[in-house]
């Protein structure tokens, strides 16, 4: 409470400052208000690398409406070319080769069964895995850069493979055929050892060693209870292999293990998850990533001092996805926050210049218009604290009125952060309230909070969302009566599980690909999931033993309870929530009278990587949101 009177005390001196400015001649700025169009002109990227001679930057983006290669000089002074021009399945860089030539992933329509493309220099396009039922992933070039890595589930639908892809012949030799139950992870500069990560559940995993000469497989990991391991990566002289562990803490830091000795040294440590610590190629830099309260702190160490190198001063917010050159001369990064898209940047560490090479923002949106989270927390039924991100509009204040909405995040165990979603601005920007609940269950805040949710989905996290209700009336802006929810996937699952649980908190629901039968949907995961597949089973209930409790929690089963209108939004590709459960639940609440949208992507799977279908889904969001929860002439 004594955080909220001081709000409104500063408002009080803010409205006063205010008539004064008015008084004086100075009217403040109004907000612009924009179309879903203009939002969705801002670019998304999808990584990038930098050339072998180190003049070009390789990226993708959607600023042609679908995800394509660009290159661009790396010293700023020219325009993005275009390198592909699909306009119907994504392509998404992986990097170049050591000869100039690019790798790329893409799928069909989002049916996630990635392949691993060569693009020569010419423009000629070849699939390296041509196998159409099967899904292949990068795992990374070689220490002597002659051969690349990948994983597949070729052989078997349920495990992946790692082979060994010669550059100069382009054939691929099996380094290690996976018995079931692993993950491969990194594969150690001399090629003879491959980092495995084996789970149990999902806050229990281990980590192994397979030798590829002897074929032994040996655990690193050995412990008691619940331990989430897993593996970084190897060094570049190969002795030492990262390890990620929360063992004897509530969060994840990492441990150095010697191959030689099997002694175990703490790396890194913080008081958040540490959620990347990785090498350069020949490893004078550390890049430490921390999941610092829903945003990436971030730091460069220069190994030799063991010290942070200062940057130069950037716009604020997270710098993610840095990628360092072989010669350690040059790297990439992006730089995004809540209210501004990334933007990719070069460096130079010897001049220790930052240059923008593309911008995310669309230039006719002005940066001052756009709203920044802001970092609360509330008590939950049972004392909990939850954290949440508060996006308010520019002009609220005390005494309005305004429609509010839950935005919940996938999962089960994912985390809303403070990144740049245009279709939050768009709400923000419309009059909309939104707050986006990491309710228990969510990463990033521990692993007593990530467990809090396991057999209760639907429950205390669902109770989580309908007691932040009360965080928002108490803002004095927020209408009560007109709050509503929204999410993707599990957030889509909390969204039916809000409307037919507790039919009488939301004024609406907006499901964009939910689960609404966890009997289906567990029963369907797909088989490359392997492990994962058992995992969700010990935290959500297994479709055979807890069908009783899975049906109980499955909206589909209940629907005769939802009265409040919904939006249901689906791409019949999904793999992982079929589109049956969409077509079901729209159908059955159909019969209920009440009204019922519903639209779908004949071209999308689960999520949206096509502008034209963004645009189209955003707009029927606030469409219906002004329909239903606004109301007419508000």
């Amino acid at each position: 409470m004594k955080n909220q009177f001081i709000r409104h005390g500063l408002l009080v001196v803010c409205l006063s400052v205010c008539t004064h400015l008015m008084l004086a001649g100075t009217v403040p700025k109004a907000t612009r208000k924009y179309t879903i169009e203009q939002f969705m002109k801002t670019i998304r990227f999808g990584g990038s690398d930098i050339s072998p001679d180190e003049k070009t930057v390789l990226f993708s983006s959607n600023q042609d409406g679908v995800f394509n290669l660009y290159e661009t000089p790396f010293d700023g002074s020219g325009q993005p070319r275009q390198l592909t021009s699909s306009k119907t399945n994504a392509i998404f860089a992986i990097g170049y080769l050591p000869d100039g030539r690019i790798l790329y992933s893409s799928d069909q329509g989002g049916n996630e069964l990635t392949h691993i493309y060569l693009r020569e220099k010419d423009g000629a396009v070849r699939d390296l895995t041509p196998a159409p039922k099967a899904k292949f992933q990068f795992a990374g070039l070689s220490h002597d850069r002659k051969s690349f890595f990948y994983q597949s589930n070729q052989r078997s639908p349920a495990a992946f493979d790692v082979y060994e892809l010669d550059m100069a012949t382009l054939t691929p030799t099996l380094l290690f055929e996976n018995p079931g139950g692993f993950f491969p992870g990194d594969v150690s500069p001399d090629k003879r050892y491959i980092a495995l990560a084996k789970t149990i559940t999902t806050t229990n995993s281990d980590v192994y060693l397979y030798d590829t000469k002897t074929k032994e497989n040996k655990l690193l990991t050995k412990h008691t209870g619940d331990v989430s391991n897993s593996p970084e990566g190897f060094t570049p002289d190969g002795r030492k292999l990262l390890i990620s562990t929360n063992e004897g803490n509530e969060f994840s830091y990492v441990k150095s293990y010697d191959l030689a000795t099997g002694a175990s040294t703490v790396l890194d440590k913080a008081n958040w998850d540490i959620s990347g610590d990785n090498l350069s190629y020949k490893g004078r830099y550390r890049v430490l990533s921390i999941n610092n309260d829903a945003r990436t702190e971030l730091r460069i160490i220069d190994t030799r001092t063991n010290q942070t190198i200062k940057m130069p001063a950037l716009p604020g917010g997270d710098v993610t996805g840095v990628n360092i050159t072989d010669s350690e001369g040059r790297m990439t990064f992006f730089v995004n926050s809540s209210n501004s898209p990334a933007t990719l940047y070069s460096y130079d560490f010897k001049s220790g210049k930052a240059t923008p090479l593309v911008r995310g923002l669309n230039p006719e949106i002005e940066a001052a218009d756009l709203v920044s989270g802001e970092v609360i927390r509330y008590k939950s039924f049972d004392g909990m604290e939850i954290p949440a991100l508060l996006y308010k509009p520019k002009d609220a204040k005390i005494g309005d009125k305004l429609p509010a909405i839950l935005s919940i995040h996938g999962g089960p165990g994912g985390q809303t952060r403070l990144n740049y979603s245009p279709l939050v601005q768009y709400l923000v920007n419309s009059g909309y309230v939104v707050l986006a609940v990491n309710n228990r269950g969510s990463s990033g805040y521990g692993k007593t909070f990530y467990a809090a949710d396991d057999l209760k989905h639907g429950d205390a996290d669902l109770k989580d969302c309908v007691e932040s209700k009360k965080f928002l009336a108490a803002t004095s802006y927020v209408d009560p009566t007109k709050i509503g929810i929204m999410g993707g996937s599990y957030g889509g699952y909390m969204t039916l599980a809000g409307l037919t649980f507790t039919p009488d908190e939301f004024a609406v629901g907006v499901d964009i690909f939910g689960v609404a039968n966890w009997l289906r949907t567990l029963n369907s995961m797909p088989e490359w999931w392997g492990p994962q597949r058992e995992a969700m089973f010990k935290e959500i209930g297994h479709p055979k033993t807890d069908s009783v409790a899975l049906y109980n929690k499955s909206p589909l089963f209940h629907t005769e309870r939802i009265k409040k209108p919904l939006l249901v939004i689906q791409g019949a590709n999904d793999p992982r929530v079929l589109k049956i459960e969409s077509d079901e639940i729209v159908a059955n609440v159909k019969k209920n009278g009440v009204p019922v949208e519903y639209v779908t992507f004949p071209d999308e799977g689960h999520g949206f990587v096509k502008k034209e279908n963004e645009i189209t889904a955003y707009k029927a969001v606030k469409d219906f949101l002004d329909k239903y929860l606004r109301g007419p002439g508000q």
